[in-house]
């Protein structure tokens, strides 16, 4: 990531490139999947050329999972604020409060469809790879931060990926028993 002001390290013009490549990344592959994308997409975007897209990454599959990558710890940067919102509370509202946050940052559909075509890319080994080490690294989290027992922790991830379910089909704003069902109680963006 780019540093701030009052950091001592200075990114070199690669590190900033890099940074922006990744961020490209998750944009353009949210939009057309690990499969449809070329990497001169994901150039285009952050304004290099492929071939100093592949200067810093090895190949398509290296960039896709150095997004997958971000896009994990974009979600537990959104967690620990919503964990840090919650305070000294109770292991359900410091839950509640990971909750939320994580409704606000998937508002930004490019993470929350990352991993929807991660999911669908999960035939290839170094994808599910990542997509478990993310995972574990937000149970984890979840866990330890909140004190929650393993049940509270599982129905909240659980929660999590109705949550994902609810966004990207618009269920919120269907008619009829089944969606009221599916959307009672849980908040997404």
């Amino acid at each position: 990531m780019i540093t701030h002001m009052n950091e001592r390290r200075t990114l070199s013009t690669a590190d900033i490139r890099r940074d922006t490549t990744i961020r490209s990344a998750v944009t353009i592959f949210a939009k057309h999947g690990y499969q449809a994308t070329p990497i001169t997409d994901v150039a285009k975007h952050a304004g290099i050329s492929p071939a100093y897209v592949f200067k810093l990454f090895p190949g398509k599959l290296a960039i896709f999972l150095a997004a997958l990558d971000h896009c994990y710890d974009r979600i537990l940067e959104a967690l620990a604020h919503g964990a840090q919102r919650a305070m000294d509370a109770s292991s359900s509202a410091i839950l509640h409060e990971m909750g939320g946050a994580y409704a606000e940052l998937i508002a930004e559909r490019d993470l929350l469809m990352l991993q929807v075509h991660a999911q669908s890319a999960a035939d290839d080994p170094e994808i599910a790879a990542a997509m478990r080490r993310g995972l574990e690294r937000v149970t984890t989290f979840a866990k330890e931060r909140s004190g929650a027992t393993d049940a509270e922790v599982q129905q909240f991830m659980a929660v999590g990926q109705l949550c994902h379910l609810i966004t990207t089909l618009n269920l919120d704003a269907r008619d009829g028993v089944w969606a009221a069902l599916l959307t009672m109680g849980i908040r997404h963006p």
